[in-house]
Protein backbone atom coordinates (compact mmCIF):
# COMPACT_ATOMS: atom_id res chain seq x y z
CA UNK A 1 0.00 0.00 0.00
CA UNK A 2 1.29 3.46 -0.97
CA UNK A 3 0.20 5.61 1.95
CA UNK A 4 -0.68 9.27 1.38
CA UNK A 5 -3.06 9.81 4.33
CA UNK A 6 -0.56 11.00 6.90
CA UNK A 7 -2.71 13.94 8.04
CA UNK A 8 -5.18 11.34 9.36
CA UNK A 9 -2.49 9.28 11.05
CA UNK A 10 1.08 8.29 10.40
CA UNK A 11 2.60 4.83 10.37
CA UNK A 12 4.46 4.33 13.66
CA UNK A 13 8.19 4.07 13.13
CA UNK A 14 10.08 0.90 14.06
CA UNK A 15 12.06 2.87 16.63
CA UNK A 16 8.83 4.00 18.30
CA UNK A 17 7.44 0.48 18.39
CA UNK A 18 10.67 -0.82 19.90
CA UNK A 19 10.69 1.94 22.53
CA UNK A 20 7.10 1.18 23.51
CA UNK A 21 7.82 -2.56 23.82
CA UNK A 22 10.94 -1.84 25.87
CA UNK A 23 8.98 0.45 28.19
CA UNK A 24 6.27 -2.17 28.72
CA UNK A 25 8.95 -4.72 29.55
CA UNK A 26 11.37 -2.65 31.61
CA UNK A 27 9.08 -0.18 33.39
CA UNK A 28 6.04 -2.16 34.64
CA UNK A 29 5.43 -0.03 37.73
CA UNK A 30 2.85 2.66 38.33
CA UNK A 31 4.57 6.08 38.25
CA UNK A 32 2.55 7.08 41.33
CA UNK A 33 3.81 4.16 43.42
CA UNK A 34 6.55 4.82 45.97
CA UNK A 35 8.44 1.54 45.66
CA UNK A 36 11.42 0.95 43.38
CA UNK A 37 9.39 -0.04 40.30
CA UNK A 38 7.18 3.01 40.74
CA UNK A 39 10.16 5.33 41.15
CA UNK A 40 11.76 3.94 38.00
CA UNK A 41 8.52 4.49 36.05
CA UNK A 42 8.23 8.04 37.42
CA UNK A 43 11.80 8.79 36.35
CA UNK A 44 11.05 7.48 32.87
CA UNK A 45 7.91 9.61 32.74
CA UNK A 46 9.87 12.72 33.71
CA UNK A 47 12.47 12.03 31.01
CA UNK A 48 9.76 11.65 28.35
CA UNK A 49 8.07 14.86 29.44
CA UNK A 50 11.37 16.69 29.16
CA UNK A 51 11.88 15.50 25.57
CA UNK A 52 8.42 16.54 24.37
CA UNK A 53 8.50 19.85 26.24
CA UNK A 54 11.91 20.63 24.75
CA UNK A 55 10.39 20.37 21.27
CA UNK A 56 8.08 23.21 22.33
CA UNK A 57 11.00 25.19 23.72
CA UNK A 58 9.42 24.87 27.13
CA UNK A 59 10.07 23.74 30.67
CA UNK A 60 8.65 20.29 31.33
CA UNK A 61 6.26 21.38 34.09
CA UNK A 62 4.19 23.29 31.50
CA UNK A 63 3.27 20.07 29.64
CA UNK A 64 0.58 17.64 30.75
CA UNK A 65 0.04 14.35 28.95
CA UNK A 66 -3.46 13.40 27.77
CA UNK A 67 -5.09 10.51 25.92
CA UNK A 68 -4.75 12.37 22.61
CA UNK A 69 -5.40 15.57 20.72
CA UNK A 70 -9.17 15.53 21.16
CA UNK A 71 -8.92 15.37 24.93
CA UNK A 72 -6.29 18.07 24.90
CA UNK A 73 -8.51 20.39 22.85
CA UNK A 74 -11.61 19.69 24.96
CA UNK A 75 -9.66 20.28 28.15
CA UNK A 76 -8.17 23.52 26.82
CA UNK A 77 -11.61 24.86 25.95
CA UNK A 78 -13.36 23.80 29.15
CA UNK A 79 -10.43 24.71 31.37
CA UNK A 80 -10.05 28.13 29.81
CA UNK A 81 -13.73 28.90 30.17
CA UNK A 82 -13.66 27.88 33.82
CA UNK A 83 -10.63 30.11 34.40
CA UNK A 84 -12.47 32.98 32.68
CA UNK A 85 -15.92 32.22 34.12
CA UNK A 86 -16.26 35.70 35.61
CA UNK A 87 -15.21 37.34 32.35
CA UNK A 88 -17.99 36.31 29.99
CA UNK A 89 -19.57 33.59 27.88
CA UNK A 90 -18.43 34.56 24.40
CA UNK A 91 -16.09 32.29 22.44
CA UNK A 92 -14.35 32.98 19.12
CA UNK A 93 -13.00 30.20 16.90
CA UNK A 94 -12.09 29.65 13.30
CA UNK A 95 -14.84 28.33 11.07
CA UNK A 96 -12.32 25.81 9.71
CA UNK A 97 -11.40 24.19 13.03
CA UNK A 98 -11.30 20.44 13.52
CA UNK A 99 -14.44 18.86 14.96
CA UNK A 100 -12.50 18.40 18.21
CA UNK A 101 -13.04 22.16 18.60
CA UNK A 102 -16.36 22.64 16.83
CA UNK A 103 -18.23 19.80 18.59
CA UNK A 104 -17.57 21.03 22.14
CA UNK A 105 -18.40 24.57 21.02
CA UNK A 106 -21.76 23.29 19.76
CA UNK A 107 -22.39 21.68 23.14
CA UNK A 108 -21.42 24.91 24.89
CA UNK A 109 -23.75 26.86 22.62
CA UNK A 110 -26.59 24.63 23.78
CA UNK A 111 -25.66 25.63 27.34
CA UNK A 112 -25.93 29.35 26.66
CA UNK A 113 -22.46 30.29 25.43
CA UNK A 114 -22.33 32.56 22.39
CA UNK A 115 -20.04 31.35 19.61
CA UNK A 116 -18.54 33.45 16.82
CA UNK A 117 -16.86 31.52 14.00
CA UNK A 118 -14.32 33.49 11.99
CA UNK A 119 -14.57 32.88 8.23
CA UNK A 120 -11.35 32.36 6.26
CA UNK A 121 -10.55 34.00 2.96
CA UNK A 122 -10.39 31.99 -0.26
CA UNK A 123 -6.87 30.82 0.62
CA UNK A 124 -7.99 29.40 3.95
CA UNK A 125 -6.43 32.12 6.12
CA UNK A 126 -8.14 33.95 8.95
CA UNK A 127 -7.44 37.67 8.99
CA UNK A 128 -6.58 39.52 12.20
CA UNK A 129 -9.15 42.07 10.98
CA UNK A 130 -11.85 39.41 11.26
CA UNK A 131 -10.74 38.77 14.84
CA UNK A 132 -10.76 42.49 15.56
CA UNK A 133 -14.38 42.72 14.40
CA UNK A 134 -15.41 39.73 16.53
CA UNK A 135 -13.57 40.45 19.79
CA UNK A 136 -15.87 41.75 22.55
CA UNK A 137 -15.67 42.82 26.17
CA UNK A 138 -17.18 39.49 27.24
CA UNK A 139 -14.94 37.28 25.07
CA UNK A 140 -13.41 34.58 27.28
CA UNK A 141 -11.57 32.42 24.74
CA UNK A 142 -10.20 32.55 21.20
CA UNK A 143 -9.26 29.25 19.53
CA UNK A 144 -7.59 29.11 16.11
CA UNK A 145 -5.69 26.10 14.75
CA UNK A 146 -2.09 26.43 13.59
CA UNK A 147 -2.19 24.26 10.44
CA UNK A 148 -5.44 23.12 8.90
CA UNK A 149 -5.80 19.37 8.65
CA UNK A 150 -7.58 19.51 5.27
CA UNK A 151 -5.83 22.29 3.37
CA UNK A 152 -2.56 22.77 5.25
CA UNK A 153 -3.25 26.51 5.56
CA UNK A 154 -0.96 27.98 8.23
CA UNK A 155 -2.64 30.62 10.33
CA UNK A 156 -0.84 33.74 11.64
CA UNK A 157 -1.12 32.50 15.22
CA UNK A 158 1.36 34.92 16.75
CA UNK A 159 -0.40 37.91 15.22
CA UNK A 160 -3.82 36.64 16.30
CA UNK A 161 -2.64 35.80 19.82
CA UNK A 162 -0.89 39.16 20.25
CA UNK A 163 -3.99 41.03 19.08
CA UNK A 164 -6.14 39.07 21.50
CA UNK A 165 -3.84 39.74 24.45
CA UNK A 166 -3.44 43.42 23.56
CA UNK A 167 -7.14 44.14 23.30
CA UNK A 168 -8.71 41.66 25.71
CA UNK A 169 -8.09 39.53 28.81
CA UNK A 170 -9.38 36.55 26.79
CA UNK A 171 -7.25 33.42 26.65
CA UNK A 172 -5.88 32.13 23.35
CA UNK A 173 -5.74 28.44 22.42
CA UNK A 174 -4.26 26.86 19.32
CA UNK A 175 -4.62 23.33 18.02
CA UNK A 176 -1.03 22.69 16.87
CA UNK A 177 -1.54 18.97 16.22
CA UNK A 178 -0.75 19.13 12.49
CA UNK A 179 2.20 21.45 13.11
CA UNK A 180 4.24 19.71 15.79
CA UNK A 181 7.67 18.78 14.39
CA UNK A 182 6.50 19.81 10.89
CA UNK A 183 6.50 23.58 11.31
CA UNK A 184 9.26 25.56 12.99
CA UNK A 185 7.72 27.02 16.15
CA UNK A 186 8.00 27.08 19.91
CA UNK A 187 5.45 27.90 22.57
CA UNK A 188 7.06 31.33 22.89
CA UNK A 189 6.96 32.12 19.17
CA UNK A 190 3.29 31.13 18.94
CA UNK A 191 2.33 33.33 21.87
CA UNK A 192 -0.69 31.20 22.83
CA UNK A 193 -1.87 30.48 26.37
CA UNK A 194 -2.77 26.87 25.57
CA UNK A 195 -1.33 24.56 22.89
CA UNK A 196 -2.73 21.14 21.98
CA UNK A 197 -0.44 18.46 20.52
CA UNK A 198 -0.66 14.77 19.63
CA UNK A 199 1.70 11.87 18.89
CA UNK A 200 0.12 9.96 16.04
CA UNK A 201 0.68 12.66 13.41
CA UNK A 202 4.48 12.24 13.65
CA UNK A 203 4.94 8.45 13.59
CA UNK A 204 4.09 8.05 17.26
CA UNK A 205 1.32 5.96 18.81
CA UNK A 206 -2.37 6.74 18.87
CA UNK A 207 -3.93 7.46 22.25
CA UNK A 208 -1.47 10.00 23.63
CA UNK A 209 -1.21 13.77 23.34
CA UNK A 210 -0.51 16.75 25.49
CA UNK A 211 -1.62 20.19 26.56
CA UNK A 212 0.92 22.96 27.04
CA UNK A 213 -0.29 25.51 29.57
CA UNK A 214 1.34 28.92 29.89
CA UNK A 215 3.27 29.23 33.15
CA UNK A 216 1.18 31.02 35.74
CA UNK A 217 -2.14 30.11 34.14
CA UNK A 218 -4.35 27.87 36.29
CA UNK A 219 -6.58 25.54 34.28
CA UNK A 220 -8.97 23.27 36.17
CA UNK A 221 -8.83 19.53 35.42
CA UNK A 222 -11.16 17.95 32.90
CA UNK A 223 -10.64 14.45 34.34
CA UNK A 224 -10.59 14.09 38.13
CA UNK A 225 -9.55 11.16 40.23
CA UNK A 226 -6.24 10.10 41.74
CA UNK A 227 -4.44 13.37 41.05
CA UNK A 228 -1.88 12.19 38.51
CA UNK A 229 -0.08 14.68 36.27
CA UNK A 230 0.33 17.17 39.12
CA UNK A 231 -3.41 17.04 39.89
CA UNK A 232 -4.19 18.30 36.38
CA UNK A 233 -5.16 15.08 34.59
CA UNK A 234 -6.10 12.06 36.70
CA UNK A 235 -5.65 8.50 35.51
CA UNK A 236 -2.61 6.26 35.53
CA UNK A 237 -0.26 7.47 32.81
CA UNK A 238 0.05 5.18 29.78
CA UNK A 239 3.82 5.17 30.08
CA UNK A 240 4.46 3.03 27.00
CA UNK A 241 2.42 5.45 24.84
CA UNK A 242 4.16 8.46 26.39
CA UNK A 243 7.55 6.83 25.73
CA UNK A 244 6.51 6.29 22.11
CA UNK A 245 5.48 9.94 21.90
CA UNK A 246 8.83 11.07 23.25
CA UNK A 247 10.75 8.81 20.86
CA UNK A 248 8.72 10.08 17.89
CA UNK A 249 9.40 13.69 18.90
CA UNK A 250 13.09 12.95 19.42
CA UNK A 251 13.42 11.41 15.96
CA UNK A 252 11.35 14.12 14.26
CA UNK A 253 13.31 16.90 15.92
CA UNK A 254 16.64 15.38 14.91
CA UNK A 255 15.59 15.05 11.26
CA UNK A 256 13.45 18.20 11.06
CA UNK A 257 15.44 20.03 8.37
CA UNK A 258 15.96 16.96 6.22
CA UNK A 259 12.33 15.87 6.47
CA UNK A 260 11.01 19.38 5.75
CA UNK A 261 13.09 19.52 2.57
CA UNK A 262 11.86 16.08 1.53
CA UNK A 263 8.19 16.88 2.16
CA UNK A 264 8.44 20.16 0.24
CA UNK A 265 10.09 18.38 -2.69
CA UNK A 266 7.28 15.82 -2.81
CA UNK A 267 4.66 18.58 -2.73
CA UNK A 268 6.43 20.57 -5.45
CA UNK A 269 6.68 17.48 -7.65
CA UNK A 270 2.95 16.79 -7.33
CA UNK A 271 2.00 20.42 -7.95
CA UNK A 272 4.18 20.76 -11.05
CA UNK A 273 3.65 17.33 -12.61
CA UNK A 274 -0.05 16.60 -12.14
CA UNK A 275 -1.23 19.59 -14.25
CA UNK A 276 0.80 18.19 -17.16
CA UNK A 277 -1.45 15.14 -17.06
CA UNK A 278 -4.69 16.77 -15.84
CA UNK A 279 -4.59 20.43 -16.98
CA UNK A 280 -7.68 21.51 -15.04
CA UNK A 281 -6.42 20.15 -11.70
CA UNK A 282 -7.07 22.85 -9.11
CA UNK A 283 -4.62 23.15 -6.20
CA UNK A 284 -5.35 25.08 -3.05
CA UNK A 285 -2.54 27.48 -2.01
CA UNK A 286 0.67 26.30 -0.40
CA UNK A 287 0.63 25.70 3.33
CA UNK A 288 2.10 23.03 5.59
CA UNK A 289 4.71 20.99 3.68
CA UNK A 290 2.99 17.66 4.25
CA UNK A 291 -0.55 18.51 3.06
CA UNK A 292 -1.75 19.09 -0.52
CA UNK A 293 -5.41 19.72 -1.31
CA UNK A 294 -6.22 19.26 -5.00
CA UNK A 295 -9.52 19.20 -6.87
CA UNK A 296 -10.23 17.40 -10.11
CA UNK A 297 -13.28 19.24 -11.48
CA UNK A 298 -16.12 17.17 -12.97
CA UNK A 299 -15.22 14.25 -10.69
CA UNK A 300 -16.36 12.96 -7.32
CA UNK A 301 -13.54 12.70 -4.79
CA UNK A 302 -14.99 9.65 -3.08
CA UNK A 303 -15.08 7.76 -6.38
CA UNK A 304 -11.49 8.79 -7.12
CA UNK A 305 -10.42 7.75 -3.62
CA UNK A 306 -12.10 4.35 -3.92
CA UNK A 307 -10.43 3.72 -7.28
CA UNK A 308 -7.01 4.60 -5.87
CA UNK A 309 -7.69 2.32 -2.93
CA UNK A 310 -8.30 -0.53 -5.38
CA UNK A 311 -4.84 0.27 -6.77
CA UNK A 312 -3.31 0.15 -3.27
CA UNK A 313 -2.93 3.93 -3.00
CA UNK A 314 -4.38 5.58 0.11
CA UNK A 315 -5.56 9.20 0.04
CA UNK A 316 -8.46 11.02 1.68
CA UNK A 317 -11.29 13.15 0.36
CA UNK A 318 -11.43 15.30 3.51
CA UNK A 319 -10.69 14.89 7.20
CA UNK A 320 -10.89 11.25 8.26
CA UNK A 321 -13.44 12.43 10.83
CA UNK A 322 -15.83 13.73 8.13
CA UNK A 323 -17.41 10.81 6.30
CA UNK A 324 -20.14 11.35 3.76
CA UNK A 325 -20.37 15.09 4.36
CA UNK A 326 -19.29 18.06 2.30
CA UNK A 327 -16.20 19.59 3.88
CA UNK A 328 -17.04 22.45 6.24
CA UNK A 329 -13.51 23.76 5.70
CA UNK A 330 -13.77 24.10 1.93
CA UNK A 331 -17.34 25.39 2.25
CA UNK A 332 -16.22 28.12 4.66
CA UNK A 333 -13.54 29.14 2.14
CA UNK A 334 -16.32 29.92 -0.36
CA UNK A 335 -15.25 27.31 -2.90
CA UNK A 336 -17.83 26.06 -5.39
CA UNK A 337 -19.55 22.73 -4.85
CA UNK A 338 -17.87 21.47 -8.02
CA UNK A 339 -14.43 22.17 -6.56
CA UNK A 340 -15.37 20.82 -3.13
CA UNK A 341 -16.86 17.60 -4.44
CA UNK A 342 -13.78 16.85 -6.53
CA UNK A 343 -11.19 17.59 -3.84
CA UNK A 344 -8.85 15.00 -2.41
CA UNK A 345 -6.26 15.46 0.31
CA UNK A 346 -2.78 14.05 -0.23
CA UNK A 347 -0.61 14.09 2.87
CA UNK A 348 3.01 13.01 2.90
CA UNK A 349 5.46 11.58 5.41
CA UNK A 350 9.19 10.96 5.48
CA UNK A 351 8.52 7.45 4.18
CA UNK A 352 7.09 8.66 0.85
CA UNK A 353 9.15 8.93 -2.35
CA UNK A 354 9.00 10.78 -5.67
CA UNK A 355 8.39 7.43 -7.36
CA UNK A 356 5.29 6.94 -5.23
CA UNK A 357 4.06 10.41 -6.18
CA UNK A 358 4.47 9.45 -9.84
CA UNK A 359 2.34 6.35 -9.23
CA UNK A 360 -0.29 8.56 -7.57
CA UNK A 361 -0.29 10.90 -10.58
CA UNK A 362 -0.73 7.93 -12.90
CA UNK A 363 -3.53 6.62 -10.71
CA UNK A 364 -5.33 9.96 -10.70
CA UNK A 365 -4.98 10.21 -14.49
CA UNK A 366 -6.30 6.69 -15.00
CA UNK A 367 -9.19 7.26 -12.61
CA UNK A 368 -10.25 10.47 -14.34
CA UNK A 369 -10.04 8.91 -17.80
CA UNK A 370 -11.80 5.66 -16.87
CA UNK A 371 -14.43 6.89 -14.42
CA UNK A 372 -15.07 10.41 -15.70
CA UNK A 373 -14.32 10.44 -19.45
CA UNK A 374 -14.51 13.76 -21.22
CA UNK A 375 -17.83 14.23 -23.08
CA UNK A 376 -17.65 13.73 -26.83
CA UNK A 377 -18.31 16.71 -29.02
CA UNK A 378 -20.59 16.90 -32.04
CA UNK A 379 -24.34 16.70 -32.61
CA UNK A 380 -26.48 14.28 -30.69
Amino acid sequence: MIYFDNAATTLPSSEVIEEMAKTLRDFPGNPSSLHELGRAAAKKLDACREIVARALGSESQSLTFTSGGTESVNWAICGALHAMRHRGRHIIAGAIEHDAVLAPLKALSDRGYEITLLPPDSTGLISPLALADALRDDTALVSVMLANNETGAIQPIRELADFTHTHSPALFHTDAIQGLCKLNFTAETLGADLISISAHKLHGPKGVGGLWIRPGLHVSPLIRGGGQERNLRSGTEALHNIAGFAKAVELATASFKETSTQLQALQTHLRTTLPQRIPNAHFLPLGAPHIVSVSLPDTKSEVIMNYLDSQNIAVSHASACKRGERSHVLTAMGLSNEIIDGTIRVSFSKYNTVQEVDLLIQGLTDAKDMLFPAPRGGAL
